[in-house]
């Protein structure tokens, strides 16, 4: 907190500057793991095409759709490949690849099932480490994305303390806290998860808004490539849309208008 004049106290030290060591910046091979829970099928406030309300799980598929063309208009030589989550990880597309039709083509096979209860995610951080060696023997770098969306059970793992081979994202799409739920407490161990398991920077993105727009928003920021990323704590994107308008201090006395007495 900064300190209030007068109070003897002193303003708390800004943060140093963010400086990016040089290096070379690798390709990516990006596991995204969908929860297909129940609760993802939550319907949002946004409307289809066909003017019925979207789901989570329909948002998701258009949000990882886009990050996909983004990051490839990037750089082509990102790779992609999907798994989901119910009550443990399984594959959904082993393959990593960069075609989008191939992408497209595991997002049109995402599924629901039934309740799953709580989910633990120790398999899939076992799938993403052994796929994360693989990456490196091919000098790139492999970053695990998971979008969990359940507001009423906790995920566990288990997972060795100095073991760091991947990135590791997080978007949470929950409902809003009630008696009924714990978000907060899900979003609690989803943050010590990334702090135990990334290598570099993860980031955890959350909302409890049910609309795709924010979805978009937050997937985008993943689009931050993890050898590039500064600390969350420092995360400013992206900037408001706001038209700034000049202040009455800042016209310049030549050009400011007269103002008639009468």
């Amino acid at each position: 907190m900064e300190g209030v004049e007068g109070d003897g106290s002193t303003a708390s030290p800004a943060p140093p500057p963010y400086t990016l060591p040089p290096s070379r910046i690798l390709s990516e091979d990006i596991l995204f793991c969908i929860d297909v829970d129940a609760e993802s099928t939550v319907e949002l406030k946004t409307t289809g095409a066909d003017g019925r309300p979207l789901t989570r799980l329909d948002s998701i598929k258009q949000g990882v759709l886009l990050f996909a063309h983004s990051k490839l208009s990037i750089s082509p030589d990102h790779r992609f490949a999907f798994s989901t989550l119910s009550k443990s990880a399984s594959w959904l597309r082993k393959e990593f690849s960069s075609d989008l039709e191939s992408v497209n083509a595991a997002l049109r096979g995402l599924s629901v099932t039934t309740p799953s209860g709580q989910a633990d995610l120790t398999l899939l951080f076992r799938m993403a480490a052994h796929e994360a060696k693989k990456s490196r023997a091919q000098n790139r770098i492999f970053r695990l994305v998971l979008v969990y969306c359940r507001s009423s059970t906790l995920p566990r793992h288990q997972w060795p303390v100095n073991q760091k081979l991947f990135t590791f994202d997080v978007i949470y799409l929950h409902d809003k806290p009630s008696p009924d739920n714990c978000p907060q407490e899900v979003y609690d161990v989803l943050v010590d998860a990334v702090e135990q398991v990334s290598e570099y920077e993860g980031y955890i993105l959350e909302s409890g808004q049910a609309l795709s727009r924010v979805l978009f928003r937050l997937i985008c920021m993943l689009l931050s490539h993890p050898q590039q990323r500064c600390s969350q704590d420092y995360l400013d994107i992206p900037k408001p849309l706001v038209r700034k308008t000049p202040s009455v201090d800042s016209v310049p006395a030549d050009e400011a208008v007269p103002i008639s007495s009468q």
